[in-house]
């Protein structure tokens, strides 16, 4: 009976996306479209500005690809532009890697090319990093001004 409830088991993939300190984490499984941002519905996410920079992955590829998968995002670090970058990553990742495992490897190449060619931080986290502050200066750079006399 073990076998029938591995067959039974709810199709989802779970991946994340990072930006500086701020991690998203997405659950993708079957379902009727839902997108969810800790609990509330990303057409309410704040700063509504930033909004938009969300809905990207789902614009390129299409709403018809998201219909069948609800994707639930717990996010928590860094600040608000952080954290919508690392959604909006977490999105992209998501249905990438759910195509992958439950759907066909061709939409999946689809998909995947898509996205990279509108932005590349869709798929691959940004490496760089805040830079200590060091001694003799008030930055990690900058050095504090020197007078000869």
């Amino acid at each position: 009976s073990r076998a029938v409830m591995a067959s039974k088991a709810i199709e989802s993939v779970q991946t994340f996306g990072k930006k500086k300190n701020a991690i998203a984490v997405a659950h993708c499984k079957k379902g009727v479209g839902i997108l969810k941002v800790n609990g509330n519905p990303i057409e309410l996410l704040q700063p509504e500005t930033l909004r938009y920079k969300i809905f990207e992955p789902v614009l390129l590829v299409g709403r018809e690809k998201f219909q069948g998968i609800d994707i639930r995002i717990r996010v928590k670090g860094g600040g608000h532009t952080s954290q919508v970058y690392a959604i909006r990553q977490a999105i992209a990742k998501g249905i990438v890697a759910y195509y992958q495992k439950y759907v066909d490897e061709q939409s999946k190449r689809e998909i995947k090319e898509t996205l990279v060619q509108y932005d590349r931080s869709l798929l691959v986290a940004d490496p760089r990093r805040c830079e200590p502050k060091k001694f003799g200066g008030r930055g990690a750079r900058a050095r504090y001004q020197k007078s000869y006399r």
